[in-house]
């Protein structure tokens, strides 16, 4: 019986010590990092359009439901890109495009701490301007709401409890109809890859 108690409090001792260890961590995680854009580009209209790539600050936020299980909002302020058909630039656009993804977190390795995610993407598409030349020949106009998946894959490395270095790749589907004079004449999809390094702090 004493040795059935003392395994018992062995028990309860481990167990009480990984729940303290998992509420050490904290159940919440801001991060901020470098993104570089990579837009696939993908135009139906025959115009050749496309936006240039770019590097751009993003914020995340995730909060920790479980050890394994998180949710992860990831958002940065309206980025202005030149819009361009067959390479002669025809305009500009600004797109906002926050994204929340749910997260699977593997653990047992340590400091390395991998992680994939899938979630959906909302971008919002402001002050589109064309030149006046193109305004004028074909009143053109695009969509400016978007709808589309988004996919994941990253690890966090720990510094220590707190602090954590990242790597993140994201690919985002986004995409718009454009129209001339009020008819659509075909589909412009952006549908970057999202290339990411940054800083991690869990509390």
């Amino acid at each position: 019986m004493k040795k059935a108690m003392m395994a018992a409090v062995a028990v309860c001792a481990l167990t009480a010590g990984t729940a303290m260890a998992q509420q050490a961590e904290g159940p919440w995680m801001v991060r901020v990092r470098a993104v570089n854009l990579d837009s696939a580009n993908k135009d139906s209209t025959g115009l050749g359009l496309s936006i240039n790539d770019k590097t751009i600050p993003e914020l995340d936020v995730s909060y920790f439901f479980t050890p394994n299980i998180a949710a992860e909002l990831v958002l940065t302020y309206p980025q202005k890109h030149d819009l361009r058909s067959n390479g002669a630039k025809i305009g500009s656009l600004k797109h906002l495009p926050p994204t929340l993804l749910a997260q699977y977190h593997f653990t047992g390795m340590g400091a390395f701490k991998p992680y994939v995610g899938a979630g959906i993407n909302y971008t919002r598409f402001s002050n589109v301007r064309f030149d006046p030349a193109v305004q004028a020949a074909l009143d053109p106009s695009i969509k400016k709401n978007s709808f589309g998946p988004a996919m994941q894959v990253g690890f966090d490395y720990m510094l220590d409890k707190n602090w954590s270095i990242n790597f993140d790749v994201k690919k985002v589907y986004i995409k718009t109809d454009v129209s001339s004079a009020g008819k659509k004449v075909g589909s412009f999809k952006v549908d970057p890859w999202l290339v990411g390094v940054g800083v991690g702090y869990r509390f």
